[in-house]
């Protein structure tokens, strides 16, 4: 009666997701689990008899021995029901049996299966032509799937090689589902970034009216800014020859390797050297591209003690070189960097 009931349902119900346990007695439904010992290559692995119940035979056992001692399959045997399952006969070996009411989580499959073509036209509905700039891009259902084993419902989820943008769609799929709060942090350094990455995206989260799937037809929601990164800040770069930075070039240099954050050129202030504010430091820079400006420069007691007080935070000032000892720099709450040293080499006449 119960195994008639199960056919009978529809094949989306949640509960074919547990039709592998097919069989039940008195405690309830089961599956026959293996009962094999690990293929380790143990000889001492448990091989003892289990005599069939109604053969009265010894059973058949596993070429790798037995998972479980003597004793505990003692005590298996001996619950009621037994907590071992049999063939029709002593040929086959004997199952453990797998409690249905007794598994609050199962290993997730070792290999998620699913025609490759799906994905392939799953974007083509969503950017038309477009997409063939991007072929064999992942399933977002597999991926969906893959995160939701390990991401929660809070995860930031990196990728570095973002292809068609798949791993977001998936991310709002998943968000959608079960109301996540993921966020997801692309990175595509292909031309095709912004109008297939980005645009695959938006459209996802706006909604694919010619989509199959009636989510991606009225969209996921979300939201993402997409962002373009600009050139490398290497100083070798800004040194041509023996061609020094220009004053925003520098400044722009120093900052962000100082503090890690976006340079704006136009907080520069050049008559006091001020060039940015970040959330720790007021960033100060003395510098020209010019050799007498160099030689002649430095973070002098009278001028840290001219520099503005600013947002009176602790100040971080970049010059060629300083006069000015721990115990000044302290009191002035002035933190000194020198001049990159390259800058210094660029100088040096070639031979």
């Amino acid at each position: 009666m119960m195994m008639a009931w199960f056919r009978a349902l529809s094949a989306a119900d949640a509960a074919k997701g547990h039709k592998h346990y097919n069989w039940s007695d008195d405690r309830g439904l089961y599956f026959p689990a293996d009962f094999a010992g690990p293929d380790d290559g143990r000889e001492s692995r448990p091989r003892y008899d289990i005599i069939h119940p109604i053969t009265k035979k010894p059973c058949a056992k596993p070429s790798t021995g037995w998972r479980w001692d003597e004793d505990r399959t003692k005590e298996a045997l001996a619950e009621k029901p037994p907590r071992i399952h049999f063939g029709s006969d002593e040929t086959t070996i004997p199952n453990r049996k797998t409690y249905l009411k007794e598994v609050t989580e199962e290993a997730a499959p070792t290999v998620f299966y699913k025609d490759g073509r799906a994905a392939t036209l799953m974007v083509e509905q969503i950017l038309g032509k477009d997409a063939a700039e991007v072929p064999f891009p992942k399933d977002s259902d597999i991926l969906a799937d893959l995160l939701g084993l390990v991401a929660d419902k809070d995860a930031i989820v990196l990728d570095a090689f973002a292809g068609s943008g798949t791993t977001a769609h998936s991310v709002l799929t998943l968000n959608q589902e079960d109301n996540g709060k993921r966020r997801f942090v692309l990175i595509e350094e292909k031309e095709y970034a912004g109008h297939i990455t980005a645009e695959r995206i938006r459209r996802v989260i706006r909604g694919v009216p010619k989509a199959k799937d009636e989510a991606l037809q009225n969209g996921l929601g979300g939201t993402f800014t997409y962002v373009e990164v600009g050139a490398a800040l290497r100083l070798e770069t800004l040194l041509q020859g023996t061609k020094l930075p220009s004053y925003e070039d520098l400044a722009a240099y120093v900052f962000y390797t100082a503090t890690g954050e976006e340079f704006d050129a136009q907080a520069i202030k050049t008559k006091t050297g001020f060039i940015g504010e970040s959330a720790r430091y007021d960033v100060y820079l003395f510098y020209k591209p010019d050799l007498e400006f160099l030689k002649h420069t430095a973070l002098t007691l009278d001028l840290a003690r001219k520099l503005p007080q600013g947002s009176g935070k602790r100040r971080l000032v970049f010059a060629p070189t300083k006069y000015v000892d721990a115990i000044h720099l302290e009191q002035e709450k002035i933190d000194f960097c020198q001049l990159p040293f390259e800058i210094y080499k660029a100088l040096k006449p070639k031979k």
